[in-house]
């Protein structure tokens, strides 16, 4: 069991966004389902057998997705990093997690998806290699090049590193 489960709080999109996250991870399951009962109406708001929270995991991470009601709402403040091993992978959960999602708040490898959740999907081995170099000037340049990215180009880190 991990020691840390993540709780993230939707208004009555739990399951939907559990649904959606799980079909977009190859490595993701979906776990119980649990229902508002009778009692506690006057406190929740919530309809007797409504879906109160779903378990999920996506790469071995434990997830809950709550309904707990309209007042909380995502910020880029929390987000979710999906560590990527080459361009591919980054280009597949750009393109699936950021559906639907606001083109707006895409910058520098994050994305906010439909459901508002942000998402950093990063090279995190690429980026430890050419800003952790130690090599200062190639260093500015990588982050010269990445800071004006939406979605992050290897390829194109790795060249502003090497000075090309």
């Amino acid at each position: 069991m991990q020691p840390i489960r993540i709780t993230l709080w939707f208004d009555t999109q739990a399951e939907e966004a559990a649904q959606f996250y799980t079909s977009v991870f190859r490595d993701a399951k979906l776990g119980n389902v649990a229902r508002y009962p009778e009692t506690g109406q006057e406190i929740t708001g919530k309809a007797p057998g409504s879906v109160m929270w779903v378990e999920f995991e996506l790469n071995g991470q434990p997830f809950i997705a709550l309904n707990g009601g309209p007042q909380f709402h995502f910020t880029e403040a929390i987000s979710l990093e999906v560590d990527c091993a080459d361009q591919d992978e980054i280009d597949y959960y750009w393109e699936r997690l950021g559906e639907g999602g606001d083109p707006d708040a895409q910058q520098c490898g994050w994305l906010k998806d439909r459901f508002g959740v942000s998402w950093q999907i990063a090279p995190r081995a690429v980026l430890e290699e050419v800003l952790g170099s130690g090599d200062q000037p190639a260093i500015e340049r990588a982050y010269a090049a990445m800071f004006p990215m939406q979605k992050l180009d290897i390829a194109e880190l790795r060249r502003a590193h090497a000075g090309g």
